[in-house]
């Protein structure tokens, strides 16, 4: 597994992995609380998000500057090919932090989406570009003079769960788990395993055979 900032290979089978497998496979190791638990959505429906966290965070700022995008300008053109945005804002949703033309710089930059406990603007705009996006909702409001980034890179902390930049983030309909850095080998490996035993349960269910047959052969449900 990569220890830089790019996505790990994935497999053929990866396809198979979602954040449910995800989550079973923390729990497995004794991480248990990796899923953000603040309710976010997907701008559209099936989106899919596997990458690197790139971390930034804001606070509220009633400062008024001649140049109120410089630090936004820096994160957004830190990132890099299989990167995903992660906005934490401590959950105000009082202003956007994303929009149509950051989710068009990250595009060209080759990061697969964002995922914010904020508000995002641009709804359709950003659903044409086709960038993922993992959100608390919408809002038409700038966050020019009412809030700013005081860190980039560094520890956030979204929907209760602690993110580092370069731990991996999963993303789908049934919701955001992290995978912290120093596991991942092993979670993706356990992931791999068990979505192959799912589908070999999935057929056995599917061909007559009870859930309690096929729990004390798999122990998987």
């Amino acid at each position: 597994m990569s220890s830089d900032n790019e996505t790990p290979t994935l497999q053929a089978s990866d396809l198979a992995l979602t954040s449910a497998i995800i989550s079973d496979a923390l729990d497995e190791i004794g991480h248990r609380n990796q899923v953000l638990r603040c309710g976010l959505s997907a701008l559209v429906e099936g989106t899919r998000l596997f990458g690197r966290a790139t971390t930034v965070h804001f606070i509220e700022s009633n400062v008024e500057s001649d140049s109120p995008y410089d630090d936004a300008m820096i994160f957004v053109d830190s990132l890099r090919v299989g990167d995903v945005a992660v906005v934490a804002t401590d959950a105000n949703r009082s202003t956007a932090f994303w929009g149509e033309l950051f989710s068009a710089a990250a595009i060209g930059r080759g990061a697969v989406g964002v995922v914010t406990d904020g508000s995002i603007r641009d709804k359709a705009k950003v659903q044409a570009l086709g960038f993922g996006v993992f959100c608390a909702g919408t809002l038409p409001i700038d966050y020019r003079a009412r809030m700013a980034i005081d860190a980039m890179g560094s520890g956030v902390v979204v929907g209760g769960v602690g993110i580092d930049q370069g731990d991996l983030i999963l993303a789908d309909d049934d919701g955001v788990v992290v995978i912290p850095h120093i596991v991942e080998e092993q979670v993706i490996n356990l992931a791999r395993a068990r979505a192959t035993t799912e589908t070999i349960v999935l057929t056995q269910l599917l061909h007559g055979a009870t859930l309690r047959q096929v729990w004390d052969s798999y122990r998987v449900l």
